[in-house]
């Protein structure tokens, strides 16, 4: 990492944040308000991490006239407690700021409406690490098709020039195959939400296990981010 500039993009639920069951009991309070069918646990942790509106549809099978309603009964209760309830994961503030000593640029790329994400990192001391925080748009319509790939171009973008690597971490498979489609790596963390094997068989460039193996890994597996037009 002393040799050039380096873009570290981390996910946000599930990777620097402990929802500590806001995001899953939200939900099923969200729902249970709403007259419908609450997912058992293991599906509600599928839950965390891709679009609340993808997984409600996919996942919860929301009708499509109950969804806004649903979003909205959660992230009221979200707001309301949720925030204060998280927690940052053990070590990874201070994994953050050893990458930007060591000359990083770091950024967060999530899904989650980049609104409320910028409210949670505050909320949790977080947000002075981050050099730029991307997430979704407030009106969760207007989301990209293509989810976390939109966003993670669009953190790429953001520092066009300033990096010659990059790097995404996150706790799930749709963080690697966003980082892929952008032509950079990505760097799995166990203590997320991942189903056991999910993360490698997606093709995570590597797995780690705590916060104190994040930059040796991002050593290791760190390359010229691709020919895609993000350098």
């Amino acid at each position: 990492m002393t040799n050039s500039r380096l873009l570290v993009l981390f996910d946000l639920d599930g990777t620097l944040v402990d929802p500590a069951g806001s995001i899953t009991g939200g939900i099923s309070a969200a729902l249970a308000e709403a007259g419908l069918p609450v997912p058992p646990a293991a599906e509600l942790d599928r839950m965390v991490g891709p679009a609340l509106k993808e997984s409600l549809t996919t996942i919860a099978s929301v009708p499509a006239e109950q969804l806004e309603s649903v979003i909205a009964r959660y992230r009221r209760g979200y707001r309301e407690t949720g925030m204060a309830a998280s927690r940052p994961y053990p070590g990874i503030a201070d994994a953050v700021r050893n990458l930007r000593a060591d000359g990083a640029l770091v950024a967060v790329a999530t899904q989650k409406p980049e609104p409320i994400a910028r409210e949670l990192l505050a909320v949790q001391g977080l947000d002075t690490l981050f050099d730029s925080i991307h997430g979704s748009p407030a009106d969760e319509r207007l989301a990209a098709a293509d989810g976390k790939v939109s966003i993670i171009r669009a953190a790429l973008a953001e520092h066009h020039g300033r990096y010659s690597s990059a790097v995404m971490i996150g706790d799930r498979s749709h963080d690697v195959h966003g980082a892929s489609a952008n032509g950079i790596p990505c760097i799995g963390v166990a203590w997320g939400f991942a189903p056991d094997g999910e993360l490698e068989a997606a093709g995570a460039a590597a797995v780690v296990r705590s916060a104190a193996d994040l930059a040796p890994a991002v050593r290791a597996c760190t390359q010229p981010a691709g020919a895609n037009g993000t350098v």
